[in-house]
């Protein structure tokens, strides 16, 4: 027997009893996205208006006598309901559904129906498998390539068959019905009991499917296909929304559109073209501030070089700059009896570093360096570099590095 939300899917409330109610737990992923187990109880109703998950269709959320379901399975015959609340079997108990989530699913559920059955009549592109996400719901077809012409002309032909108002049934058929043969489907869970449900687009489509659906496909409103991506091996999978998410998507794109309009001073049928000009802006003068960078590299070695300190321990800091602003620095000083020690970024947060100086003596230093500065990095022939995430800790390097020198010249 199928459940009340199959036999009507537009029910939102009804009376049921509770059969059993037994301890059990939940996992779930909490806010930080790590798993969490909750515990509390999986109640089993004599019938349930909350669809439990399967067919690639997610459960409904609602309430029992005003107490969350927060997960609703199907075992066999039966629908658990986990609830943190524990419910008396043999009491009466109102079922209620959460109508905008319900109907959200029933439009994505139908849609894909009636997208997989266009896309098989126009193409031969039959779906092996689908996901109705949160967000964006995707139908993988067996096909590498659907072309933009595919697209365009199925969702023209979804489209116009929403507009002709095609009524949408659904029928039980027992296992040994002639008709289940000429009915399209993946086949059925191992653990189905009862009759199969058939849920047929007038004139359009016929499928096995335990889902909730529209009873009129101009419930859908409206399907708009997003695009494809490239899927599994020989796979495409094609990216739709139906009916009030496709409401959703407009009104986001049209506050990106007004916020841009804003931002750009043009109106949106310039966008590309302004964004274009701000790009090739953003290179040139990425361009000339590099090679304005490289300049100043090769003045501060020549200062470095000739200040009266010149000689042990040399340190620099700038806030601006990257890798081979320091690697010019050293490249133009050139000196293998100096130590070097540079370094660019936020002055006290992350930054980048780099050690020049004696092969032995930067090989020896540079993973201490490193270890200072709380960062990672490597090295060969007299260099060694890397990223630091507490550059406040430069002065210390600068006492290690002072101090091996001294150590070096005691030595000789």
């Amino acid at each position: 027997m199928a459940f009340r939300c199959q036999r009507d899917s537009y029910a939102r409330e009804f009376t049921t009893t509770v059969v059993s109610c037994r301890p059990a737990e939940l996992q779930t992923e909490g806010s930080n996205g790590k798993k969490e187990v909750l515990s509390g109880f999986q109640v089993v109703l004599e019938d349930t208006l909350l669809f439990p998950e399967g067919g690639g269709q997610p459960d409904d959320h609602g309430t029992i006598n005003d107490i969350s379901v927060l997960r609703v399975t199907r075992r066999g015959a039966q629908a658990d309901h986990f609830t943190q609340t524990p419910l008396t079997p043999g009491t009466e108990v109102q079922v209620r559904v959460d109508w905008e989530r319900r109907f959200d699913h029933m439009q994505q559920h139908s849609g894909q129906h009636l997208i997989t059955a266009v896309a098989d009549h126009l193409y031969g592109l039959k779906t092996t498998s689908w996901e109705l996400g949160r967000l964006r719901s995707v139908i993988e077809l067996d096909g590498p390539l659907v072309t933009a012409e595919q697209v365009a002309a199925i969702e023209q032909d979804v489209n116009e068959k929403i507009r002709d108002r095609l009524p949408v049934n659904v029928r039980e058929l027992s296992l040994d019905d002639p008709e289940v043969e000429q009915v399209r489907g993946r086949g059925l869970p191992e653990d189905h009991a009862g009759p199969i449900r058939v849920v047929t687009i007038k004139g359009v489509d016929s499928n096995m499917c335990c889902g909730t659906h529209v009873n009129n496909l101009s419930d859908l409103q409206v399907i708009k296909i997003l695009g494809t991506e490239k899927g599994k091996k020989n796979k495409t999978n094609l990216i739709f929304l139906a009916g009030n998410r496709v409401l959703k998507w407009m009104e986001r794109s049209h506050g990106t559109e007004k916020a841009l309009t804003a931002l750009l001073k043009c109106g949106a049928e310039d966008h590309v073209e302004a964004v274009k000009k701000l790009q090739n802006s953003t290179k040139l003068l990425q361009k000339n501030n590099l090679n304005l960078l490289r300049d100043l590299a090769v003045h501060i070695a020549y200062s470095l070089r000739n200040s009266p300190d010149w000689g042990g321990v040399v340190t620099l800091h700038r806030k601006e700059g990257d890798s081979e602003f320091m690697n010019i620095i050293a490249n133009e000083i050139g000196s293998e009896e100096t130590l070097l020690f540079l370094t660019v970024g936020d002055e006290r947060g992350a930054g980048l570093f780099l050690l020049a100086g004696p092969a032995e003596a930067v090989e020896t230093l540079g993973p201490r360096v490193a270890e200072v500065l709380e960062g990672k990095g490597a090295g060969k022939k007299g260099r060694f570099q890397g990223k630091a995430t507490n550059m406040s800790r430069r002065a210390e390097v600068q006492a290690l590095l002072q101090d091996f020198i001294s150590t070096q010249s005691a030595e000789e």
